[in-house]
């Protein structure tokens, strides 16, 4: 019963699709894994450029300790004679400090730093507490004239976000070609399965016409065998079609996604458009649109920020540092017991925080590379070679597209010209055979000469559908 039910539900749920190419291709890139991983990394790509351009606006931090107790031992600084001595220590310790810093495009950071802070000495019995508030400013003057590392690290983002929506769609166009070349593949053996049922029902008839001739004493016993291993043929052939189709069907329903146990069709239509490709204007186009190019060219963008990079490492690096600040603190004025509440130490640290003079500094630093045994100049140089031979595949690329283009250019027009001329071949053939089936039946012909005849269609129909599937699969391929 169980067993029925799975059954059951596995039917209900089982989908029967009859698909053109362009449903083939809109599922494929709905449901295919290639598709959806690649769609994860686009994600990613998308995540880390807002990560970039968020890390340019301001940002506030706070940091909050509730409480800090410690309990250790101390030790004072050595005396003239070396002595120490130790103490226990024990504290209790509250604080919070806020942070916003503001990133500048220039590789600088303005930062304003509030801190609040009640120290308790557990031991003394003595309460300390501060307020201190700081403006602060860097700016790395080499950022001017050498590496700015936020303009770089936002220009790689973007970049790595391109060219990650560049794979994306250069793989859609893969899947677009790889669903069209196995849609054709089985579009030629669901044709050729329609071919042999066609030819299987066609000596069937010629069959039953040999039977009743040889009954009635009107061709050779000879004549009647033939056409019975004739039958024997097309019907092996009919079976061996139904095979390979079958076989292929999973290949096709893994590959755009769907579920083994759907059924599909092919639209069968063998209707055409007729493309005439300027192959100037497509080598013009494919050298303006390739993704290939572009992505190259991303590699050189990289590429150069990186030998910037470099030879920024061996130049001289100077930073200005400035500040301004106030500060205010508060001691309790006797040991022994704490003397002023927590509220009452922050007001009076606060009060001192507006009466007492305000701090401020400012600072130039330089560092300058002296010697290094060349091992920069060795970086650069190797970077310089990277960007070059980046380069120059890229100039391999476009070579290789220009070659691949006319090449695909002229067989589209060839295969076009070889499709048209079997379409007539066809219709001869066709006709041909209807005569040919006749003759037979008024009995002018023998079986040899309509077998013959048989197998002429039979070639017709099979080079015209291996030209059909050609002239479309490198019109596939060009675009």
């Amino acid at each position: 019963m169980v067993f029925s039910l799975i059954i059951c539900n596995s039917i209900n749920f089982a989908e029967n699709y009859h698909l053109t190419l362009d449903e083939s291709i809109e599922i494929a890139k709905e449901k295919s894994y290639s598709m959806l991983g690649l769609i994860q990394d686009f994600k990613i790509a998308e995540n880390n450029l807002k990560s970039a351009t968020s890390s340019l606006k301001t940002h506030i931090d706070l940091d909050l300790t509730f409480p800090k107790y410690s309990n250790d031992i101390g030790k004072t600084p050595p005396d003239s004679l070396g002595n120490m001595s130790f103490y226990t220590a024990k504290s209790l310790t509250y604080a919070g400090t806020l942070l916003i810093n503001q990133p500048l495009l220039t590789n600088g950071n303005i930062y304003v730093e509030n801190i609040i802070e009640n120290f308790d000495n557990l031991v003394t019995n003595k309460r300390d507490a501060s307020l201190n508030t700081r403006i602060r400013f860097r700016q790395p003057l080499d950022a001017f004239y050498g590496y700015n590392k936020i303009r770089s690290d936002l220009k790689s983002a973007e970049l790595a976000y391109e060219r990650s929506s560049k794979a994306l769609k250069r793989e859609e166009l893969n899947l677009i070609y790889s669903v069209s070349n196995s849609y054709y593949n089985l579009l030629s053996l669901q044709k050729s399965f329609e071919i042999a049922k066609l030819d299987l029902e066609r000596q069937t008839d010629a069959y039953e016409i040999s039977k009743n001739k040889y009954e009635s004493g009107l061709i050779r016993e000879v004549d009647a065998l033939q056409m019975e291993v004739d039958l024997a043929e097309a019907q092996n052939n009919y079976d061996i079609a139904i095979l390979n189709q079958n076989s292929y069907i999973n290949s096709f329903k893994e590959l755009i996604g769907i579920d083994l146990n759907d059924t599909i069709s092919l639209n069968s239509d063998l209707s055409y458009e007729i493309v005439i490709v300027d192959t100037e204007k497509a080598v013009q186009l494919a050298l303006k649109n390739r993704l290939e190019i572009r992505e190259q060219e991303i590699q050189i963008e990289l590429q150069k920020l990186s030998v910037k990079q470099q030879k920024a490492a061996g130049m001289i690096k100077s930073t200005i540092d400035a500040y301004f600040g106030r500060a205010g603190v508060y001691q309790d004025p006797k040991l022994g017991t704490l003397y002023t509440n927590i509220p009452n130490s922050i007001d009076y640290s606060y009060r001192d925080y507006l009466n007492r003079p305000s701090s401020y500094g400012i600072e130039f630093t330089v560092s300058i590379p002296i010697f290094d045994w060349g091992e920069n100049r060795a970086l650069v140089r190797s970077a310089e070679a990277k960007l070059k031979q980046n380069i120059y595949s890229k100039e391999e690329t476009e070579r290789s597209i220009e070659t691949e283009v006319r090449n695909l250019a002229s067989n589209v027009n060839s295969s076009l010209k070889r499709l048209q001329l079997l379409e007539k071949n066809v219709a001869v053939a066709e006709k041909s055979f209807e005569i040919t089936r006749q003759r037979f039946s008024d009995g002018d012909i023998d079986s040899q000469a309509l077998a013959l005849e048989r197998n002429r269609l039979n070639n017709a129909y099979t080079t015209h559908l291996r030209a059909y599937i050609n002239y479309q699969l490198t019109l596939a391929d060009l675009m």
